[in-house]
């Protein structure tokens, strides 16, 4: 069974029940969540041995971070313990026109006062054939980018394969700093994941006739921006998102695999959200899984946008479907009939 490492922030996700703003919640629903881990949490359930990496503090709020994890089946062994406090994010959900709001209170975490000295990837990285991170994690401060450079120099000298969603967050950095950092980066990554506007946000390789604000998303003006990005880093394959967002509520979701100089595109999805916090990460559990068991590049590309279509339907930041659940959307049965 291949091995998967995943590296990032674990945080406290605070939000209020149901669809009530944070102005009017007096309670908030207490979960964990975090772009690596959600990733980690669906390799685990579909079977594979999945293990995260990042720091956390001894205290209690720290373990019940760990055990969010480890309930799944998450390896979380190599978790260094360490530091103050676990980084918090605040979640709204839109509705209709009204979109999701994220607050972040991460600063000072555990993970973003790390060093180089906490990680011994050597170690981490015994028997292991696939790294995955995201651009949140060297966005949280320079010497995060530094043990992320650390990480990919022991994957490149072990042939691990390096998958790395860009994931932009324009709360954390600049679009000029994740430019200059993800480009350093970027020469030791395998399989690049993007959504519509990472590209552009990150590198400036813009999809022609294209405005993701309008819902206006040319499914082939993405052909050139990963024939790009592939081009300019030597990436192996590159994965984009494609959704049209009609509203917070309902979005189309399709995706595009750029791999051995061939573009193969997904069905598209007409979905009605419960929760879209963790789907670009239930794309990348489900692109990793199905490379690692050998698909093809079409079924490769169907699992995972199916498996992420799933996730939409699911609260948390969380993917909870099984291997099974994925294929039959992936085949075809998206009819959502009550199975007995």
């Amino acid at each position: 069974m291949a091995k998967i490492v995943t590296f990032g922030e674990l945080m406290l996700r605070l939000a209020p029940n149901g669809y009530l703003r944070f102005v009017q919640s007096e309670q908030l629903e207490a979960t964990f969540g975090g772009g690596e881990a959600n990733v980690a949490v669906s390799l685990a359930n579909y079977g594979m041995d999945a293990a995260f990496v990042t720091k956390l503090p001894t205290h209690e709020i720290g373990q019940a971070a760990v055990n969010s994890l480890r309930k799944f089946g998450v390896d979380t062994n190599k978790i260094v313990r360490g530091g103050d406090r676990v980084g918090i994010y605040y979640c709204e959900k839109g509705a209709s026109q009204r979109p999701s709001k994220v607050i972040y209170d991460r600063a000072a975490s555990s993970i973003a006062t790390a060093t180089v000295a906490d990680f011994d990837w050597a170690s981490i990285f015994e028997g292991v054939d696939w790294f995955h991170f995201t651009g949140i994690t060297p966005a949280l401060g320079d010497n995060v980018a530094a043990i992320c450079k650390e990480a990919l120099l022991e994957a490149k000298k072990r042939n691990i394969t390096v998958s790395c969603d860009l994931n932009y967050r324009k709360k954390l950095w600049t679009r000029e700093k994740a430019g200059q950092v993800m480009g350093e980066l970027m020469p030791y990554v395998d399989v690049c994941i993007a959504n519509e506007e990472d590209a552009a946000d990150v590198f400036g390789i813009k999809a022609a006739d294209t405005d993701v604000t309008t819902g206006k998303v040319n499914h082939e003006g993405y052909k050139d921006v990963a024939r790009q990005l592939a081009e300019r880093f030597n990436f192996k394959a590159v994965a984009i998102t494609l959704r049209s967002s009609i509203s917070a509520n309902d979005n189309d979701w399709a995706a595009m695999l750029y791999k051995d100089g061939q573009y193969y595109f997904s069905k598209s999805y007409h979905m009605h959200i419960v929760d879209r916090v963790g789907g670009g990460d239930s794309f990348g559990g489900g692109l990793i899984y199905s490379m690692l068991t050998g698909k093809d590049n079409q079924a490769v590309i169907e699992f995972a946008v199916a498996a992420s279509c799933l996730k939409h339907s699911i609260e948390g930041d969380f993917n909870m479907v099984s291997v099974d659940e994925v294929e039959k959307l992936a085949t075809g049965d998206g009819s959502g009939r009550v199975q007995r």
